[in-house]
């Protein structure tokens, strides 16, 4: 039996599950047998660059960043996560592969998270969740895919304004260094853009 305290702690991970899938109440008590509510520090980490990726996380409460370092030490944000969505290293944990990517808190975060080997279980025992995580990680893969155009063909400024339009909860909790890491661009050129932008407002 899963107790009502924990039902009622991950609940916005299952209302989230059933926009796209309905599951009896027997495969909700499956589904959370299977996983835990985790708490994590601001500044922790949750996956290392070389590590394997042994969880996908769904986040209750938090803000995460997902990142590489480069040759030269420089960082390069990928994807930032905030309340109902997933993060992980994707590619590292669909192979059970060393990751390249660092997942780390940037607040304390509160995380649902499936270990590989029981959600391999799960799809056995709950086709259906088969079907919700193919149509999560298609949703992630079509918004990598617009991002890199997005970063081919979108002058800066355009590619700051969708950003903010799209990511409003995002712009307000992080430093603005790290938005231009996302962004691609220097922060003194991020701070440019918020400057004119500020001005054109008030002519």
């Amino acid at each position: 039996m899963v107790s009502l305290l924990i039902i009622e702690q991950v609940k916005p991970f299952l209302d989230y599950i059933r926009q796209y899938v309905e599951l009896t109440g027997d495969e909700e008590a499956c589904l959370l047998s299977k996983v835990k509510a985790r708490k994590f520090l601001k500044g922790q980490y949750m996956v290392q660059n070389g590590d394997v990726c042994k969880y996908e996380s769904f986040v209750l409460s938090g803000c995460l960043k997902a990142f590489y370092i480069d040759n030269e030490g420089q960082e390069h944000i990928l994807m930032f996560a905030v309340e109902n969505w997933w993060i992980a290293d994707l590619g590292s944990f669909i192979s059970q592969t060393p990751a390249d990517l660092n997942v780390q808190c940037l607040e304390n975060c509160e995380l649902v998270q499936i270990h590989y080997m029981d959600l391999q279980q799960l799809y056995m025992e709950i086709p259906k969740l088969e079907r919700f995580f193919r149509i999560i990680i298609q949703k992630a893969f079509v918004a990598a895919q617009k991002r890199i155009i997005n970063n081919f063909t979108l002058p800066a400024v355009d590619r700051y304004l969708q950003f903010r339009e799209q990511h409003p909860k995002i712009e307000q909790r992080v430093p603005q260094y790290m938005i231009a890491s996302y962004l691609g661009i220097t922060k003194e050129f991020l701070s440019k853009i918020r400057s004119q932008l500020i001005e054109k407002k008030e002519e």
